[in-house]
């Protein structure tokens, strides 16, 4: 397949989340039948264009109304009346020769096609590389409108989550780490005590326990939000998958545990909740103080197994700058890896250069932007690919 075609079928599937998000139901089986008609049908003509999508993708009458006013909303939002042929990698026909008219065809209207074919074609720009999602996902937080907010919120929920992995003490079959004798010996029962296959094993490979810091004082309300949304899909999709690796902080002027808070189903409960229990919101920012509460009380609970400590915050602290640097060396001395999430570094120009960060950067492993959906994303990644403290991602 060339890059037009695929460039046309991305605009097929994102039509076909359009539908799915507006309540029709799309199996992948009807997708690719509307895919393959694409290769039969004047693609020219968007009468016939509408008639092959309709055939193929929809299955209730009662949604044929909506159906309709979904396919001239997205397809007008391309800019395009028509699909050109640039889209599907097709030559057009040659222009027919201009036959004699029969005897009785005189006066005959053109048809409808010929019509078509007649008039100016609009000129539009044809790139369609650039779609609202990708658009939205490059936008900072601050920056959205609520409608945005509402959208972003959604797709984060759509993340492909790989949690981070630790290899653990406990072996098992499989793998060429290790040559496992006792299944070898037992194997060898079978072929009269000859060690004819030798068995190997390997490590277990767990979860590794993840603990978020998350600052939701004044200078971060634009980000906070944004930010508990994604630790509670994180935290929800790990529950999911039968893992409870996840602690959750919030920190301004003290320090608030919402572990329990986030694992709620319902996104709107739990943050209804999380408003009730966090006393310091939108407040001041004392990090060392909290810092030290956390190192004093939680960590002894909460940190081991190689955890990830993630620290969520600006930098702007009002309290003692030798403090937090003494709490942050031996936060960063009890975890696997120390990041550092600042939403500010997505500014242009910015450098880190408050009174907290120039104390805490020395024992910080990664410092890493959340301004917006691509941050997060990349983000995902980092932690689903970590490795160890001495390979520092910038």
């Amino acid at each position: 397949m060339t890059a037009p075609t695929e460039q046309l079928l991305s605009h097929v599937v994102a039509f076909v989340r359009n539908l799915r998000g507006e309540g029709i139901v799309v199996t992948p089986g009807q997708t690719a039948t509307f895919a393959r008609a694409l290769g039969e049908i004047p693609i020219f003509d968007p009468v016939a264009f509408f008639y092959a999508a309709q055939s193929s993708l929809l299955t209730r009458r009662e949604d044929q109304a909506k159906f309709a006013e979904l396919f001239r909303k997205f397809w007008q939002n391309l800019g395009l009346e028509r699909f050109p042929a640039e889209l599907l990698n097709q030559t057009p026909l040659p222009a027919k020769r201009e036959q004699k008219a029969r005897p009785g065809e005189v006066g005959r209207e053109p048809r409808s096609s010929e019509r078509a074919s007649n008039q100016p074609q609009p000129i539009v720009d044809r790139a369609l590389t650039f779609s609202e999602t990708e658009v939205l996902k490059q936008k900072r937080f601050d920056q959205m409108s609520e409608q945005e907010l509402q959208a972003a919120r959604k797709l984060l929920y759509g993340f492909v989550w790989n949690p981070p992995e630790r290899r653990s003490r406990r072996l098992k079959a499989g793998g060429r780490e290790q040559l496992d004798l006792r299944r070898s010996f037992r194997r060898s029962l079978k072929h009269q005590g000859e060690l004819v296959v030798l068995e190997q094993r390997s490590r277990k490979h767990k979860p590794r326990p993840i603990v978020a810091l998350a600052d939701v004082s004044g200078s971060m309300e634009r980000y906070a939000r944004m930010l508990l949304h994604f630790l509670h899909a994180f935290s929800l999709e790990q529950t999911r998958q039968g893992v409870r690796q996840i602690e959750t902080f919030t920190f301004g002027t003290r320090l608030t545990r919402i572990t329990r808070t986030l694992k709620k189903r319902s996104v709107d409960e739990a943050l209804a909740e999380v408003g009730q229990q966090v006393k310091d919101w939108s407040g001041g920012t004392r990090i060392g103080a909290c810092v030290r509460t956390f190192n004093h009380t939680w960590a002894k609970r909460v940190l081991g197994r190689g955890s990830i400590v993630l620290v969520i915050s600006d930098g702007w602290d009002q309290g003692d700058p030798e403090l937090l640097a003494f709490e942050m060396e031996r936060l960063q001395k009890s975890c696997y890896r120390l990041i550092w999430l600042n939403p500010l570094i997505g500014t242009p120009g910015y450098q880190p250069l408050t009174r907290g960060l120039v104390a805490a950067m020395p024992h910080i492993d990664d410092f890493l932007p959340v301004h917006n959906l691509n941050s997060l994303e990349q983000l995902v990644e980092v932690l689903a690919h970590i490795r160890r403290r001495s390979e520092k991602v910038r």
